[in-house]
């Protein structure tokens, strides 16, 4: 990279400024964009992947559209949500966003 102020620079010092100096800024933004954003998306999305493969029967989950429901069957890609008393519904594996933690109100 070449730098508009470095012939300035050669005049003051005597010296020309490494071209890897030019470099170190956009060096510093992927390691900060890596350690504050990409990282931690990769945690957060191993933990859900995780949370999924363990899925049984009578699980109590919600679905990324935030319908609460409780794990009647399972398949290959897609479970059966019973969301009431005789109501059930197929949702595929995926849209599981969260295991239940406690019954949602009722108010």
């Amino acid at each position: 990279m070449f730098s508009l102020y470095a012939p300035v620079i050669a005049q003051q010092t005597g010296t020309t400024p490494s071209p890897w100096a030019g470099m170190l800024p956009i060096v510093l933004i992927v390691f900060i964009f890596y350690f504050l954003m990409y990282r931690p998306m990769r945690k957060r999305q191993k933990s859900t992947e995780a949370m999924v493969a363990s899925l049984k029967n009578g699980d109590k989950v919600i679905t990324s559209g935030g319908i609460y429901g409780t794990i009647a069957g399972l398949r290959d890609h897609t479970v059966h949500l019973k969301i009431a008393e005789n109501a059930k519904m197929e949702v595929a594996k995926s849209a599981i966003a969260s295991m239940q933690s406690q019954p949602p109100d009722s108010k």
